[in-house]
């Protein structure tokens, strides 16, 4: 997996968030974006109602103390060469998307000089967040679109390009809730990928270099298939069922962290022990 050392972070969020109590999550976004000094783009590609997202994001920004918030509008393909909204995002600290349809984000951003500022100024340092849509066009190939509460078929899930913020992985939004295991081993068995993360409403992972952090109310599921010792993937017809061995399952709430690179979790007691441990000082 290549590194996403030296990045800015990504907010992960599987969809829900919170937007009328403590708004732990987007807390988070601010705070990575730089606070009350944050400048934060809002990109409503997703939705098929522009006005009414945006507006709802500028409230919860602004209550949590961010002045400077704009609405990049992108209903039309042309808008994500708008030298407009390429100025906004050049001077934005953060770029939030909202959730939708990921299939739009793709249609309205992808190929555009939009797209290819977002990821200059991820490589830069800005943050980038996304919920539900805009948390599973992320990776480099993202489920367009699947069935929930099934076990892993073949014709499951349709795959497509994603966005490409982060590389070799799958991501999953609204995963507990809306049962959705079997559809995300089913995205993991067919692509070039060996990590799937399903993420639960109103819960976040913080990616920051070669660790992610969960937030929020429920969890993580991260599913490792990378010792796999069997799958049936070569004796299937379209219809037909999956069948793998061998695959590792972590299940991360709150405060957990997970090590990208060495494909480990890392326990809320040894998190704590190192937030306590005091600074080494060196000569």
């Amino acid at each position: 997996m290549e590194s996403t050392k030296g990045r800015g972070k990504l907010v992960i969020i599987g969809g829900a968030e919170d937007k009328e109590g403590d708004c732990k999550i987007l807390r988070e976004f601010v705070r990575a974006a730089g606070g009350t000094d944050a400048k934060i783009a809002i990109l409503t590609a997703a939705t098929s109602e522009p006005r009414e997202s945006g507006e709802d994001y500028i409230r919860v920004f602004e209550r949590l103390g961010v002045e400077e918030v704009t609405v990049l509008n992108t209903i039309h393909k042309d808008d994500g060469d708008d030298p407009k909204n390429l100025e906004i995002l050049e001077n934005a600290t953060g770029a939030f998307f909202t959730g939708g349809d990921q299939a739009r984000i793709l249609e309205y951003i992808k190929g555009t000089k939009l797209d290819s500022l977002l990821h200059q100024r991820h490589k830069e340092g800005m943050v980038i967040g996304g919920t539900s849509a805009g948390a599973a066009m992320m990776p480099d190939l993202m489920i367009v679109e699947g069935d929930s509460e099934t076990n892993p078929r073949m014709d499951a899930i349709e795959m497509g390009e994603g966005m490409g913020f982060i590389h070799s992985v799958v991501i999953d939004q609204h995963f507990a809730q809306r049962g959705r295991l079997g559809r995300l081993v089913s995205a993991l068995l067919q692509q070039p990928a060996n990590l799937g993360f399903g993420i639960d409403e109103d819960t976040a992972m913080i990616v920051d270099g070669d660790e992610l952090t969960v937030v929020g109310r429920g969890a993580v599921t991260v599913v490792d298939e990378s010792d796999a010792t069997y799958n049936n993937l070569d004796e299937l017809l379209k219809d037909e069922a999956m069948a793998v061995c061998g695959v590792k399952l972590h299940i991360l709430p709150q405060g957990f962290r997970f090590n990208l690179k060495t494909r480990k979790p890392i326990s809320l007691e040894i998190s704590k022990k190192e937030a306590e441990s005091p600074v080494l000082q060196t000569a």
